[in-house]
């Protein structure tokens, strides 16, 4: 039986397995302290019945006003534990916590390429809100979707209506 519980700090030395995926971002501890100090709620983990670490979200909440939103920063399942469910599992927890923070919406960012992840969040009620250019770097840069889900309290569902042209990361709000 698979536990979600909060991740903690402990769960750092344990959670190699999943971050091996060349699709998943990497942060240095600092980074992932930061969350873990800031937004606790916001990051889960998935355990395994012998402790093994099966993936986990790590989020935020930013904005103001009408885009006072949930971020998911990271999302990720170890390749072994993947098509189980888990990462809607994950994503869930983000939302709720999102919905009684009452965000008008959740939004993240996916890779282009990545279709497998795009479909997970279109099945996941997300879309595409706008492209962002050459958001990832590396050997190639690489666009992403910057895909949304409005939530309850953005009743007309104006916070994922379609922009019609990409931006740059520069732009980003």
């Amino acid at each position: 039986m698979t536990t979600i519980r909060p991740f903690t700090c402990d769960d750092l030395f344990k959670f190699n397995n999943v971050n091996l995926d060349p699709l998943t971002e990497t942060y240095g501890l600092p980074f992932y302290m930061q969350y873990l100090a800031h937004w606790p709620e916001y990051f889960q983990v998935a355990e395994s019945p012998s402790g093994e670490v099966m993936g986990y979200i790590m989020g935020k909440s930013e904005g103001s006003g009408e885009v006072w939103h949930g971020h998911v920063t990271a999302l990720t399942v170890a390749p072994e534990y993947r098509r189980l469910g888990l990462a809607a599992k994950l994503m869930n927890i983000l939302e709720e916590v999102s919905e009684k923070k009452r965000c008008y919406f959740v939004d993240l960012f996916v890779r282009v390429s990545n279709q497998v992840a795009v479909t997970m969040y279109e099945k996941l009620g997300y879309s595409v809100y706008r492209r962002v250019l050459e958001y990832y770097s590396g050997e190639v840069d690489e666009d992403a979707f910057d895909m949304r889900k409005a939530l309850s309290r953005d009743v007309d569902k104006t916070s994922v209506i379609p922009l019609s042209h990409p931006v740059r990361p520069e732009e980003l709000d």
